[in-house]
């Protein structure tokens, strides 16, 4: 076994290499490799004296702070398994969590104390810690420096369990290993070009997989720095890369966009910024608009939870507007397979729309206790991704839709991303999402809710005439409503569950205008 197939390992690996470099930059302070490793075997006994073992549970309501960030790589050291959720989550969608998992511990904040103890309530057996008092001194320049890390789980071992769905319900729980974060660790510097004098910074949340695997795993991996921001302003993201010297980011959702949406100031690209990870891919002439005035470059790819090597746009390419190709390992070569299929599974061909299906050692073991729901997922190895994508010739891949958002519409399917995609050009447009409604026949209606640019109006006639001289007649939206603005999921993606239902006031129909 190779000691980065594991979490710890790569934290220990990389203060061997390096001790006294500085990892961690805050606004409240730095922490060194070595110092890093002090702290996470100190926690590892706090959290051992705390009844915390081998593949117990504890969730985390993991804001992207240090405390949190140094409790979960001290949990997987200890080979327990962190269920890290949404701080920002109601007191409801917490206790469905904790009753489903029923963990060991708790681990939250003094901020967050009154709503965890009462979501903790109903369910016997579950202690509640204070990240704070785990954690104390953090970034204190001196300490002991001379702990040892035991690195004693294997890279099969489950190291996260990660809510993708559900509120007060089973939650859909990802479960993934420590070989799956520790080959996403060493590969993400490897995709995007990354050494050991970069700088990662994130503002992405730690309960989701982008920030963990790629940003603080990558950083050790390549024995790079690690800027950590507790939250993403865009008022202040710039002014936060300056501060601490950051050479990427990772980008998730409308983040970008929130970015170029910012008053342009002469100092935009004046920062140590060269390099961002986003995905899905943005148009051609939006994404070199970014790159110019911010004075970078944008690599995009795609992944998920369940595996975190899907697919990326590899090393001097830039094919515009796809995810890229298999993503694969620096040493290990490549590990990688994707397929595209149609509904009866089998293969298609190049320029044809079917499912994304990948296999490779990241692949997730299944959904926790779900075994119905993993079986529809994995199939002899094969990874259903639910995405419909594009196979070309050269071997990337074009986002298409969900597979489960496609609609049917006069007997012919329809890719809401494509509509959104034909809308937001217009100039009055900020952003829009695009779901069926029920319709007086036996097939689906479909509906736009509208953004508004700041100080535009919507002229909806004039949105319908712009979107069918685009696409298809078939695709046109019949129904049309101003929104102020999108409901979004804690990872920044639209909640297309959380818009209005029905025919509410104030809804456009244009019906008889087509």
């Amino acid at each position: 076994m190779r000691t980065a197939d594991t979490i710890p390992g790569l934290l220990v690996a990389a203060a061997d290499r390096d001790p006294s470099g500085v990892w961690l930059r805050t606004d409240e302070g730095t922490l060194t490799f070595g110092r890093a490793v002090d702290q996470v075997a100190g926690l590892t006994e706090t959290l051992s004296e705390a009844g915390v073992g081998r593949g117990d549970l504890v969730v985390l309501t993991a804001r992207t702070t240090p405390p949190y960030l140094l409790s979960w790589l001290a949990l997987a050291a200890l080979g327990a398994v962190s269920v890290p959720t949404d701080p920002a989550g109601t007191t409801d969608e917490l206790a469905g969590l904790v009753g489903q998992v029923r963990p060991r511990l708790v681990l939250t904040d003094r901020a967050l104390w009154p709503h965890v103890e009462a979501a903790v309530r109903g369910v016997p057996g579950v202690a509640v810690a204070d990240v704070d008092r785990f954690v104390t001194d953090w970034n204190a320049e001196a300490g002991q420096e001379d702990r040892r890390l035991r690195v004693d789980v294997a890279p099969e071992d489950l190291a996260v369990l990660i809510p993708t769905s559900g509120t007060t319900g089973r939650s859909k729980l990802v479960m993934q290993t420590h070989r799956a974060y520790a080959m996403a660790g060493e590969g993400f510097p490897y995709w995007m070009g990354l050494t050991g004098e970069d700088r990662l910074m994130t503002s992405l949340p730690l309960f989701h997989i982008n920030a963990p695997a790629y940003s603080v795993l990558g950083s050790l991996a390549a024995g790079a720095g690690l800027v950590l921001l507790p939250r993403f302003s865009a008022s202040g993201f710039l002014d936060s890369a300056r501060r601490h010297g950051a050479t990427e980011f990772n980008a998730i959702g409308a983040m970008l966009e929130i970015l170029m949406r910012q008053p342009e100031r002469p100092d935009d690209a004046d920062t140590d910024l060269r390099l961002c990870y986003t995905g899905p891919s943005p148009a051609r002439e939006w994404q070199e608009r970014f790159e110019r005035r911010f004075g970078l470059r944008v690599v995009c790819g795609y992944a998920l939870s369940e595996s975190p090597y899907g697919l990326i746009w590899r090393h001097g390419t830039r094919p515009f507007g796809t995810l890229g190709s298999p993503r694969q390992h620096p040493a290990l070569g490549t590990v990688n397979e994707a397929r595209v299929v149609d509904e009866d599974g089998l293969e298609v061909g190049s320029g044809e729309t079917g499912e994304l299906l990948l296999r490779n050692p990241t692949v997730t073991p299944g959904y926790w206790e779900m075994p119905e729901e993993t079986a529809a997922a994995i199939v002899d190895g094969w990874l259903h991704t639910g995405d419909l994508v594009t196979a070309g010739e050269d071997g990337t891949y074009t986002f298409v839709s969900r597979k489960k958002e496609v609609l049917r519409r006069r007997g012919l399917n329809l890719s809401p991303a494509e509509v959104e995609d034909a809308i937001s050009t217009h100039p009055d447009v900020l952003e829009v999402a695009v779901v069926a409604v029920p319709s007086e026949l036996t097939e689906d209606e479909v509906k736009a809710f509208v953004v508004p640019a700041p100080g535009r109006t919507l002229d909806f006639v004039e949105l319908e005439a712009w979107t069918g001289a685009r696409l298809s007649a078939f695709k046109v939206p019949r129904f049309w409503q101003s929104i102020d603005a999108l409901p979004r999921t804690p990872t920044s993606r639209v909640a297309k569950h959380r818009l209005p239902t029905g025919h509410p006031p104030g809804e456009q129909d244009l019906a008889g205008d087509r």
